[in-house]
């Protein structure tokens, strides 16, 4: 199934609705029909016709301005992702290049190879896993899943044992869907993209529920908790860092703490590694 990524309109949208006119120096006249500041307000506090606010908010705004768009970040409070993501969907890009396959250089292999005490995978355009090393594999099992199955998106909302696996899915989850929100921003006409989000939008409540929110969010660095089926809990920093030269591609690498039982239970997933992995 094939889905709308949705647009300026619906993020425009859901930004006014959390905003109190109060906290904006406007009077809060009697009931209103819907929460947050109206588009009337909005444009009158950006500085813009209601009119030209109006066709932004509804897709015709292909040539507004950084300055216009700035004045209605600062309006909503968006954060710096917020504003880039704007900035993306008010001028969205034609079709083109990442829509298909990717390729992972040889020399960034290499580099997952030569990290051998950290769980490090590569992840592209989707959350599509491109590759990985063999604690990588170990931890999160890539080699045994079918090659349409490497994607994080698929594996935390149509697993079951994904539930199991991350102890706080909720706040994983939502992480998931703020990611995959920032690459529709980027490729709105993504086909494959479209078809995942359908996927995932009729088969979990969860994820249609949190695509609606309209959150977007970097994979920058963060720690998550895992239940691992073999040696247990596993408390796990990241780091995320873009790919040179690919800037669709990134390396994910989990950083344990030296010398903590999370590290210590790596070691001994280490050294069963490469009697396991594919």
């Amino acid at each position: 199934m094939e889905t709308e990524l949705g647009g300026i309109g619906d993020f425009l949208r859901s930004r006014r609705a959390r905003i109190r006119p109060e906290e904006v120096g406007l009077p809060e006249y009697g009931r209103r029909r819907v929460p947050g500041l109206r588009r009337e307000e909005v444009a009158q506090l950006a500085g813009v016709s209601v009119d030209y606010y109006i066709r932004l908010e509804q897709g015709r705004g292909a040539s507004v301005s950084d300055a216009v768009l700035d004045a209605v970040a600062r309006v909503l409070r968006l954060d710096a992702t917020e504003q880039a993501y704007l900035r993306s969907v008010a001028r969205p890009a034609r079709a083109g290049r990442g829509e298909s396959g990717q390729r992972v250089r040889a020399g960034l292999r290499l580099l997952l190879d030569t990290i051998d005490k950290a769980p490090a995978f590569v992840l592209g355009r989707r959350m599509d896993v491109l590759a990985w090393n063999a604690l990588g594999d170990a931890v999160l099992g890539f080699s045994a899943m079918a090659p349409k199955d490497r994607n994080m998106p698929r594996q935390v909302f149509l697993e079951p044992a994904a539930r199991e696996l991350y102890p706080q899915w909720a706040a994983v989850a939502a992480e998931t869907v703020a990611y995959l929100r920032l690459d529709a921003g980027l490729h709105p006409s993504d086909p494959h993209l479209a078809r995942l989000v359908g996927e995932l939008s009729l088969a979990s409540d969860d994820f249609r529920r949190l695509w609606a929110d309209h959150e977007v969010k970097r994979k920058t660095a963060g720690a998550k908790r895992m239940l691992h089926p073999v040696v247990g809990e596993l408390v796990m920093p990241y780091e995320t860092l873009t790919v040179s030269g690919d800037p669709e591609q990134a390396l994910v690498v989990y950083t344990p703490e030296p010398g903590s039982v999370t590290a210590d239970r790596l070691r001994t997933l280490a050294a069963r590694a490469p009697a396991e992995v594919a």
